[in-house]
């Protein structure tokens, strides 16, 4: 790749249909990898604002004694599908074992379709906001297309047909189901925490202000948390949209940027997919 904009050229000649798996594995390795990864963090904050899912994810304890180790399993398996496509071999082994975690749980269809519907919308927001270019139309839906037969892979029912479907789904899902409850403030304050730990010390009080900076009001309340002021909103957006400007003048990508080539801070010596997610899991699941 020569020019910052020749990635973008190629993804304007392909087919969301046909192409989806390789667009997602330039927008998630070459395009956007930093983006995608904090995107997916505000995704992971969304599903805890939704009791029936905190509580159970409460219940468990991965977020309360193994935060770092959820946070990678969970990356990893979706990097792999995203990194080599769901019709890989790779991509086939983290799709079963993610049907495999969660064939253990009594987890409702629409809570299902909410979490999918995250992994696509939080990218795109993000990117739109904050990355140094948006995402076209063809990558939009590319994301989507992408998702959908993930979620046609994990046995999900009435998958929406189109975006604006979904975007409907979602509307409805978070106003009548995102309530306050201490599951929720306990999940949030675990993985803001785990965010936290990546840096020194003497910088948590100004980064806890800019994770809250970033999150979307609902967001905030459904953990209990207090909304920062609009200056300090405004001071962390600025810093974002300032490097994604400095981000389009500066030479492309020469190599791709994928978690999975580590170092991963749970696997310092490697892993194995079939054996991420949680410690004692029954191993019986349907192939996808």
């Amino acid at each position: 790749m020569n020019g910052r904009w020749d990635i973008y050229r190629e993804i304007q000649t392909l087919d969301p249909a046909r192409d989806h798996q390789r667009i997602m594995h330039l927008i998630g390795g070459w395009e956007f990898p930093w983006d995608v990864a904090r995107a997916l963090e505000a995704a992971l904050y969304r599903t805890f604002c939704v009791p029936a899912i905190s509580e159970l994810l409460d219940r468990m304890g991965e977020f309360a004694h193994r935060a770092q180790r959820r946070y990678d399993d969970t990356g990893l398996l979706l990097t792999e599908v995203t990194q080599h496509g769901y019709d890989s071999e790779r991509g086939r082994e983290a799709l079963r074992r993610i049907n495999r975690i969660h064939a253990r749980f009594p987890i409702a269809n629409e809570d299902f379709l909410y979490v999918l519907s995250t992994f696509h919308f939080e990218p795109v927001r993000w990117i739109n906001r904050f990355g140094w270019r948006r995402m076209s139309a063809i990558e939009v839906e590319a994301s989507f297309l992408f998702w959908r037969e993930i979620g046609r892979r994990m046995g999900l029912r009435d998958l929406p047909r189109s975006n604006r479907e979904f975007e409907a789904f979602v509307e409805v899902y978070e106003r009548t189901r995102y309530a306050y409850s201490d599951a929720n403030r306990r999940l949030g304050e675990a993985a803001r925490d785990l965010l936290l730990s990546w840096f020194p010390r003497p910088v948590w009080p100004v980064l806890r202000l800019g994770v809250h900076a970033l999150t979307d009001p609902a967001v905030l309340a459904a953990m209990g948390f207090s909304r920062p002021s609009p200056v300090v909103r405004d001071a962390v957006a600025g810093l974002l949209h300032a490097r994604g400007h400095v981000l389009r003048w500066l030479p492309p990508r020469r190599t791709p940027s994928f978690i999975t080539a580590g170092p991963v801070p749970s696997y310092p010596t490697g892993y194995e997919i079939s054996r991420l997610g949680p410690p004692g899991m029954d191993e019986s699941s349907v192939e996808p």
